[in-house]
């Protein structure tokens, strides 16, 4: 790779060397940031102001052990939670179901109840503390709990920060947790867009995700436009419902990867801010200027992590998470060293927080906003991300916007055929992925990892039986009753399922209601 042609991940031709005449754009772009369309950034100071959220994602066994993970990060530092939860959760099965045998406590915390959640939260304060959930088909259940938790803590639900995930189109593209079908999934979604303006003035209602796209072999391109298209879908859906435009978008959040290529990573995040915003101005009329804000929180890329000299990935990470600062970014996870071989131990997960913070305070990249404007190459990369971010928005809403998109399978035949080419690159060695394909070891050390003791799915098991004899089952199924009413009519559904939850209903039996009036959605062959 010493000589020859370069190209990003994006498939965009590098020049050697570039002039003020190869960016001719440079001479528009922006003053400072907070100014339309956002390119340089969303806020006028920055980092200045305020530094980002440093959020670790951490979530694993039962309720007791991610709280006792989530109080050793605040200890260290850690600014916002962020919650994973296990497979059996995020599809709706409770831990004793058949279909979550082997799987409770393994990806992410293991939810049941709003007896799980309080344990969950057991000490840290809900008005301080703000908190992400990384949770779709189940959303709505999870928030109904977290609003219940806030109840019992004394916290008004207007006091309540943090960020719901909630976006179903990209379980649909690349991730795969979905439950019910697109129609009803996105009726949800509106329906939480709703409760919130009225409720939740300070809780992000969804976090539009590009990054699963991304993991899953999107290029940079193809992450932002197809994340974007998800946009517009959604905010189709909620014009259609009946809400008004700057009702509910000021809380529209989003979630991007960061991968390797620097450079290419910064420019995706300023275009993708740019792009965005005239689309809410232009497109849908909106008059808040928050309404035009693309805020979004970023995650280093999993998919990036080698289990090959897993050393190498706290280098990785910190070029990755450089590039979200330099980006500008509102909220950031580093991925621990050791996640290619298992979930994060303690240790690893405390170099990850310290790698934001000595990007926060020793760096000196926080110092002055957008510090990378102004490069040829910066904004010759990010003239060429627009152009082709544009260019596969059209083809998408051409081709009748997202939701047909997902059902003709042109997103996942896209991902696959980008995923299929990075591979090519690595195997011919065109891409080098050190210490995989070049500057390899005979001898492989494995770190310590975690490993989650299986009998905690147990205890998580007999919890559910005790929580089921000790609570008022009839209170429960009058309560999951008039939630399927409220299904059935089209109501909306957030205030039934609060009710359902603070009745003690689980996950498992309000999944179930709504499998039995919308069904279940199957991928077609």
């Amino acid at each position: 790779m010493a000589s020859g042609e370069r190209k990003t991940t994006s498939g965009i031709t590098v020049p050697v060397t570039l002039t003020k005449k190869d960016v001719p754009a440079i001479d528009m772009l922006p003053d400072g940031a907070g100014e339309y369309p956002f390119t340089r950034g969303v806020y006028p100071n920055m980092y200045r102001g305020r530094l980002w959220t440093m959020r670790q994602y951490a979530g694993f066994g039962t309720a007791t052990e991610t709280n006792q993970r989530f109080k050793y990060l605040l200890e260290k530092g850690q600014t916002g939670l962020s919650v994973a939860f296990d497979l059996a959760t995020q599809i709706g099965y409770d831990s004793d179901h058949p279909m979550a045998a082997g799987e409770v406590g393994r990806t992410g915390v293991a939810i049941d109840s709003l007896k799980d959640m309080e344990t969950l939260f057991e000490g840290i304060p809900l008005d301080k503390v703000s908190t992400s959930m990384t949770i779709n088909s189940t959303a709505v259940i999870l928030l109904a709990m977290y609003i219940a938790v806030g109840k019992k803590q004394g916290v008004a639900t207007e006091q309540l920060m943090g960020t719901v995930q909630n976006d179903i189109l990209k379980e649909f593209i690349a991730r795969g947790t979905y439950i019910f079908p697109p129609g009803p999934s996105m009726k949800i979604i509106t329906d939480i867009f709703a409760y919130a303006g009225e409720h939740l003035p300070r809780y992000n209602t969804i976090s539009i995700s590009g990054y699963h796209i991304r993991e899953a072999g999107a290029t940079a391109a193809q992450e932002v436009a197809f994340t974007l298209a998800n946009g517009i879908a959604y905010v189709k859906t909620a014009l259609t419902a009946g809400l008004q435009v700057d009702q509910f978008a000021p809380r529209l959040s989003f979630f991007f990867a960061a991968h390797n290529d620097l450079f290419e990573e910064v420019a995706k995040f300023r275009v993708a801010r740019k792009i965005w915003a005239q689309i809410m101005k232009e497109q849908f009329g909106a008059m808040n200027e928050k309404s035009m804000l693309l805020r979004f929180h970023t995650q280093t890329g999993g998919s990036t992590l080698t289990a090959q000299q897993p050393e190498n990935n706290i280098v990785r990470t910190t070029v990755q998470a450089l590039a979200a600062v330099l980006g500008g970014t509102q909220s950031l996870h580093t991925n621990s060293y050791d996640e290619a071989l298992a979930l994060p131990t303690e240790k690893s997960a405390e170099i990850a927080l310290r790698t934001q913070q000595i990007l926060a305070y020793e760096s000196g990249s926080t110092n002055t906003v957008d510090p990378l404007a102004g490069s040829f190459y910066v904004e010759f990369l990010t003239e060429q991300l627009e152009k082709k971010i544009l260019s596969i928005m059209d083809e998408i809403q051409q081709r009748g916007g997202s939701v047909a998109c997902i059902e003709s399978g042109y997103f996942r035949n896209e991902i696959a055929r980008s995923a299929y080419e990075h591979q090519k690159r690595v195997e011919s060695k065109e891409t080098i992925v050190v210490g995989v394909n070049e500057f390899t070891s005979e001898h492989v050390e494995i770190p310590e990892t975690l490993k989650v003791d299986p009998k905690l799915e147990k205890a998580q098991v007999a919890a559910l039986t005790e929580l089921r004899q000790a609570r008022d089952n009839e209170a429960v199924t009058k309560s999951l009753h008039k939630l399927g009413e409220a299904a059935k009519v089209g109501d909306n559904i957030v205030y039934p399922v609060i009710e359902a939850v603070e009745q003690y209903a689980t996950v498992g039996e309000i999944s179930d209601v709504f499998r039995n009036v919308w069904g279940e959605y199957h991928e077609p062959s």
